[in-house]
């Protein structure tokens, strides 16, 4: 198996393939999105979302295979291309970020349990709730918190 590399990325060069890996990972995972919301959120992700956190990507033989981005402690996106799901990108990308990052906190779409359960077999337990998203979309989220043991 071709090794996992983590790397920073690189800025704007690199961003459509990075919008390329997020809508592979929303359409596999987010059923519950509608295709407005959907369109709408991948229209700010270069222009306004990507340039706003630390960005780590994960490569498999010098292509990008998922994401994360980091904001303040937050973990603010986690993606792993579908091709790619279930091969332990996402919990490298987590562990780096955690590790590198201080990351202690991510919000989730409650819809999306398996991202849930993701989270909360890693540590994280739920310590809070919102009934929209962050910008107002009928998505409730779980807001996460790291529980570390004392």
């Amino acid at each position: 198996m071709p090794a996992l590399s983590l790397r920073p990325s690189i800025g704007a060069a690199e961003y459509p393939a990075l919008v390329a890996i997020w809508r592979s990972a929303v359409d596999a995972t987010h059923d519950f999105l509608a295709d407005a919301h959907r369109d709408e959120i991948e229209s700010h992700l270069q222009s306004d979302y990507f340039p706003a956190v630390a960005i780590s990507v994960a490569e498999i033989d010098g292509q990008p295979v998922g994401f994360s981005g980091v904001l303040d402690g937050n973990l603010e996106m986690l993606f792993v291309d579908a091709t790619q799901r279930g091969g332990g990108i996402g919990t490298a990308l987590l562990s780096h970020a955690i590790t590198e990052h201080g990351v202690t906190k991510v919000d989730v779409n409650e819809q999306n349990v398996s991202a849930a359960g993701f989270y909360a077999h890693r540590g994280f337990e739920v310590v809070g709730r919102s009934e929209t998203d962050e910008a107002g979309r009928p998505y409730p989220l779980l807001h996460l918190r790291l529980n570390r043991p004392s």
